[in-house]
């Protein structure tokens, strides 16, 4: 890719976000987009009045600074301290801030780095013909280290940054991140004791005239008496229907019961009696709660097998996609084309804009189905769904979007060569600074432009609108969105992964690395608050998945080093940074050892002390009777929709089931 054609797709890209951006600050100021743009607290101004709180009276009247784009909003989203956020929208979100706040911490640095030693040295390299003059229509290589010339000294700079970078990701990665993170952990186990939250649910149907009410009072009547003759059968309340279920939730009087029965096997064969923690309530996915061992284990063998297959599948659009960036295969592929190709404009479009943007929407796709073969996989709670979806949306990103790209030219067809993992560094330090400029302009349009679009809410805008000409009840209750992480955290931690792999290689990708993290906080912050609710909490399992990730692109920063300096001539180099993922992985397993557990389990001490501080708390009585229906399955929940006074408390199923 040419420069002027990078610089085409930053210039749509730009456009788009300034767009986005200024129709969400003019958007969220009318009072009709309340439910789009702060349904939280539209939601909470709602329960408020349903438990008799009273109307707040709603500014109908017209104001001109309605129409002005503002950037108020900004400094709201700023002026938020974490402990605001940890007790709005839970310790998740608070992980999921934290990695735009290590990210932006440690390309800021390698930034500085990048951009002021590392690119004016390849700049004056000679190992490419530069022509000063005609710079808009050179390749990007120039500005990379493959214009060092071999053997130069000058490698010797990469070489030092290569040690400051991994020590500056180390550092920040235990000491301002994972540390206070761990304490902010350990305070909130320490302190939390378990809340029962009973949600209200409503049933909504399209509202029609009021003449009409009856015939659905009737048809509701008709359907809740056939579901009650149904799920008696089930209850053992007709005879000879009784169904039992393999699985039960226990409780115990205090956590440290708890804990000790979920360490013990149960029985002589491990695979008969399974014990885990149960998750909380809202958290519980109740079709997998009376999974066998023998189904859950083939679930996840035919998952792995399907995750496989996508995988392989995906291959196709990225062979599409590096098609688009090389303009002479594509005018190989489609010679008809080479009259409209030659021009200009459109061949800057083409190889600047379009395979990212072809690569974005293929993309869309595989988050849903990530989560739905993860809930295929039999897990307990949605949260351990969510963080399994997460896990595979980050690997399936690294390899189709990473290493499918770099390896899609001469290496993408000596597969086999992969056999001899010593010739690993080498392939990866031909293909990889080759495609700098495709994962800047991907940078661009899936880092800046999803982020606008990620606040101005575009699709949700118009779908309220289209729900709202068919529906006229303002009574009804808040869809309040929750955010999706299995989503969001993967493509996070892929941009760290460039950032991280072209440090040294090609650092003019940095700034755009940094303005995305910059502009990811203010954003996300903004719709923690005001748009998204937390439904479950992982209580931070998301940062183990963080660290990990962060852990490989060091490691593969390493192993491309060691492939470059021998490719550049400079043997010395390339056996000195051997010791580098040595170390690193020592510093990983240090750290696994030192924060993992706290992640999976509640420290001994904490739970004694708890259970000590709740033998002088005069409602234990009253918790323990809570705790009896704290686990019921919503099928046991009262109905509200029936007419008949006497059901609207009365559950659809037995509650001795």
């Amino acid at each position: 890719m040419i420069l002027s054609a990078l610089l085409t797709s930053v210039g749509i890209n730009l456009g788009l976000c300034f767009l986005f951006f200024t129709l969400y600050s003019v958007l969220r100021k009318q009072p009709w987009n309340s439910a789009v743009y702060a349904p939280r607290q539209l939601a909470k101004q709602t329960r408020r009045s349903q438990n008799g709180g009273g109307d707040e009276e709603e500014d109908d009247f017209f104001n001109f600074d309605m129409l002005l784009p503002s950037a108020g909003w900004v400094r709201r989203a700023w002026q938020v301290s974490e402990d605001e956020l940890l007790c709005r929208s839970g310790l998740d979100a608070v992980v999921f801030i934290r990695i735009f706040v290590f990210s932006s911490r440690v390309f800021a640095i390698g930034g500085a780095i990048g951009i002021f030693v590392l690119l004016p040295v390849n700049y004056l390299g000679n190992q490419l013909s530069i022509d000063f003059y005609d710079l808009p229509n050179k390749n990007l290589e120039t500005f990379s280290i493959s214009n060092v010339n071999d053997g130069s000294n000058w490698l010797w700079v990469h070489f030092s940054a290569a040690y400051i970078f991994t020590g500056v990701v180390c550092y920040l990665l235990y000491y301002k991140d994972a540390e206070k993170l761990y304490k902010t952990l350990a305070r909130v186990k320490s302190q939390s004791s378990q809340q029962i939250n009973k949600r209200d649910r409503l049933l909504g149907f399209f509202r029609g005239r009021d003449t009409d009410v009856s015939h659905y009072e009737q048809k509701l009547e008709d359907l809740e008496r056939n579901v009650r003759i149904e799920q008696h059968s089930l209850t053992g309340e007709l005879p000879n229907t009784s169904v039992e279920v393999p699985a039960a939730f226990v409780s115990f009087k205090s956590r440290f019961g708890a804990a000790v029965a979920l360490h013990m096997q149960q029985g002589v064969d491990p695979t008969e009696w399974l014990t885990e923690e149960a998750p909380e309530p809202r958290d519980i996915h109740w079709s997998s709660f009376s999974s066998s061992f023998m189904k859950r284990w083939i679930s996840r063998i035919v998952v792995v097998v399907a995750c496989v297959a996508l995988t392989i599948l995906f291959l196709i659009p990225v062979v599409l996609v590096q098609g688009l960036a090389n303009l002479e295969q594509l005018e190989t592929w489609f010679p008809f084309l080479k009259g409209i190709l030659d021009l200009t404009i459109v061949s800057q479009i083409v190889t600047g804009y379009l395979p990212s943007l072809i690569l974005q929407l293929f993309l869309y796709l595989v988050p849903p189905v990530m989560l739905m073969l993860s809930s295929m996989e039999g897990y307990l709670s949605s949260s351990s769904t969510e963080k399994s979806a997460c896990t595979k949306v980050l690997w399936f990103t690294i390899w189709n979007i990473f290493f499918a790209n770099v390896l899609s030219g001469s290496a993408f067809h000596q597969v086999n060569i992969f056999l001899e993992p010593k010739n690993i560094p080498k392939i990866l330090a031909e293909a990889v600074p080759g495609q700098a400029t495709f994962f800047i302009s991907y940078v661009v349009t899936s880092g800046w432009t999803k982020l606008s679009s990620e606040i101005s809410q575009l699709t949700s805008l118009l779908w309220s609108y289209v729900t709202g000409v068919f529906s006229s009840n303002d009574d009804e209750e808040i869809d309040v969105p929750k955010l999706p992480y299995h989503s969001e955290i993967p493509r996070i931690l892929f941009f760290g992964l460039l950032g991280t792999t072209y440090f040294f290689l090609a650092p003019l990708i940095l700034p755009f690395l940094l303005i995305y993290f910059c502009i990811g906080y203010i954003t996300f912050r903004n719709q923690l608050l005001n748009v998204y609710e937390p439904k479950y909490e992982t209580n931070g399992r998301f940062w183990p998945i963080v660290h990990g990730s962060t852990i490989f692109s060091l490691i593969l920063m390493h192993v491309i080093a060691i492939g470059i300096f021998g490719l550049k001539k400079l043997p010395l180099a390339a056996t000195l940074t051997v010791p580098l993922p040595i170390l690193t992985l020592l510093f990983n397993e240090y750290c696994r050892r030192r924060f993992v557990p706290l992640f999976q389990y509640y420290p001994t001490e904490s739970i004694v002390k708890k259970d000590k501080e709740d033998q002088n708390r005069p409602n234990m009585a009253e918790f323990y009777d809570k705790l009896v229906t704290a686990y019921r399955d919503p099928a046991l929940l009262p109905v509200q929709y029936a007419r008949n006074s006497s059901s609207l408390s009365s559950p659809l199923l037995n509650s001795q089931v």
